[in-house]
């Protein structure tokens, strides 16, 4: 299915007449150099294609034929490579043998030349080729070796490639080229077989193409198809004969998955490991939004509205433009590196209005009453830290973030160690942040609606008829650390930052010592009529609570949280009347 979708969106990519993407048989591919030769094979000069300026130059990007997957064996691209092939001089390495290396890079040289005459025989006599083979076959290359150039070259292993001067293109994009690797790209007949995923009979590809741009993967790339150990051999078929897939499907699956990862690519997005991609099966404006449902606002800009921007693509009812096909499938991709492969952390496949309908419950249920200064927004990303030590992306639990994202787009309850993550999160650092009490606010009133329980659902602000016990005593606890507060001002450690732990989880260990400080800090308190105040405050809190519990469950001490930031944000909201 995942194959078979990435199959079709390359061929919605071509009927859109997309330039970025490559023909069969070729790829994009960046090349910092370019070796300018004479008709003759003489060379006349070296052209860096980089801008930018120190680490970050980028190389202009080319179409090439399609790179060969390298592993320990010497294999040449068609019409450009590393250094190392071209002129067979090793990139420098002090750790290696330098006479293995050379020897080594003699074969690599030949194989270059040897792929050139095989691939291309049929237009051998191109200018452009001819000009390469000389220029090869002469073997004079001090030229090119004191360019101003060439040492970085060299100490970079960069690729490099040819153009003819007077050509405003590489030779491998000459149209001589093109024609001969499209005109042997059909394979001989005896090979071929049904592929698995169009269905019609290709001669299959044994090493798939490397996928790249997946966070914390491999540079050269890694597999979603991949065989390479005997136990994963089946009736003596090796690597991908295990799961024939066509060389045209191959090509058109593989194109439209590193498409989607290019660097730059605003189909794409970053959700803890997991690196995911999304599309639609046509042309569709979800395309353009979808990732800013995820993301954060600009720099400088206001806080992005979720839920309007969402209400677009929703429900017939919410009045949507006609041009907007609310039944065009949506495809959204988790992908996370595994060694050498790709693991698929979800996939999920449905129509927008769908993903829109789930997304805008996602948000709904987040919504939290907030401070007015507050300016945090609640997008994925924060919530998932909101859960991690340090807030660090790094330390987001590898699962966590897939499956929170696969709950947000099918609309089921949250996972429960998304939860556990953030009442845990509370009680180490004492601190309930806005991201933190939305998220566990979400995760319970889903569960609760989700299985049609009879707990009352958590609302977005303080709720005085909730009688839950982990509810009640959050919001005893907020009122106790305002009154020791105002009773102490400037004070640098509340009970908060002492007791918040055992209160929240054990509370017979913790609010029989509290009520009785409270009685303390009441009688500092200068105006009697704020006593009165607090004391009526708590006579409510305390009017359902017949003892303190010796122990909250998971459920409760999220709810504990949620009581204790709606009494705090009710007490900031309102000072005058403290509600």
């Amino acid at each position: 299915m995942i194959l078979n979708a990435l199959n079709d969106y390359y061929q919605r990519l071509l009927s859109d007449n997309l330039a970025d993407i490559a023909a069969e048989g070729f790829q994009k591919q960046p090349i910092p150099f370019v070796i300018i030769l004479s008709r003759e094979g003489f060379f006349s000069g070296l052209i860096d294609t980089r801008s930018g300026v120190g680490k970050k130059k980028s190389a202009r990007q080319f179409t090439v034929p399609r790179g060969i997957k390298k592993a320990s064996g010497i294999a040449a691209n068609l019409l450009w490579d590393s250094a190392t092939y071209i002129f067979a001089r090793p990139k420098p390495d002090p750790t290696k043998d330098q006479v293995k290396l050379a020897e080594r890079a003699v074969k690599q040289q030949q194989c270059f030349i040897e792929t050139i005459r095989e691939q291309l025989l049929s237009v051998i006599t191109d200018d452009g080729i001819d000009a390469v083979l000389r220029f090869m076959e002469n073997g004079n290359f001090e030229a090119v070796f004191n360019h101003p150039a060439w040492v970085e070259v060299e100490e970079s292993g960069a690729n490099l490639s040819f153009q003819l001067k007077g050509d405003n293109c590489l030779v491998c994009e000459r149209s001589a080229v093109i024609t001969a690797l499209a005109t042997g790209a059909h394979g001989d007949d005896y090979r071929k077989q049904v592929c698995l995923i169009t269905g019609n009979n290709d001669e299959p590809k044994r090493l798939h193409t490397a996928i790249k741009g997946i966070y914390d993967a491999q540079p050269s790339g890694a597999n979603i198809v991949s065989f390479n150990l005997p136990a994963f051999k089946s009736y003596g078929k090796n690597q991908s004969f295990n799961a024939p897939v066509g060389k045209k499907a191959e090509f058109s699956y593989t194109t439209a998955l590193n498409h989607l990862l290019a660097k730059g690519s605003r189909q794409r997005l970053q959700v803890g490991d997991a690196t995911t991609v999304f599309w639609a099966e046509k042309k569709h404006d979800f395309e353009n939004v979808f990732a800013d449902l995820f993301g954060n606002s600009a720099k400088g800009e206001p806080e992005q509205d979720y839920k309007q921007l969402i209400a677009t693509f929703r429900s017939p009812e919410m009045g949507i433009s006609p041009q907007i096909d609310l039944n065009t499938l949506f495809f959204v991709l988790g992908l996370a590196p595994n060694a050498a492969r790709i693991a698929v952390r979800f996939w999920y496949p449905e129509t927008v209005q769908t993903v829109a309908d789930n997304m805008w419950r996602h948000f709904d249920d987040l919504e939290m009453v907030k401070g007015a200064n507050e300016w945090r927004s609640i997008t994925l990303r924060s919530l998932l830290r909101s859960t991690a030590l340090l807030e660090k992306d790094d330390n987001v639990p590898p699962n966590l973030a897939g499956d929170t994202m696969k709950t947000i787009l099918t609309g089921t309850p949250y996972p429960h160690t998304l939860l556990s993550a953030a009442v845990r999160r509370c009680r180490a650092e004492r601190e309930i942040t806005y991201p933190r009490a939305s998220l566990i606010k979400a995760v319970l009133a889903r569960e609760t609606r989700y299985y049609n329980k009879t707990t009352k659902e958590v609302g977005m602000s303080l709720d005085t008829t909730n009688n839950n016990v982990g509810y009640r005593l959050g919001r005893l606890f907020a009122t106790l650390e305002k009154i020791q507060e105002e009773a102490s001002p400037g004070i640098n450690a509340t009970i908060r930052d002492r007791f918040y732990g055992s209160a929240s989880a054990t509370p017979v260990a913790a609010f029989p010592h509290l009520m009785k400080l409270k009685n303390h800090h009441l009688g500092k308190l200068q105006s009697k009529g704020r006593a009165i105040h607090f004391e009526r405050i708590i006579g409510e809190i305390m009017d359902e609570l017949s003892d303190f519990s010796a122990h909250l469950s998971l459920a409760d001490q999220g709810r504990f949280a949620v009581g204790y930031y709606h009494q705090r944000q009710a007490f900031f909201t309102n000072p005058k009347k403290d509600q």
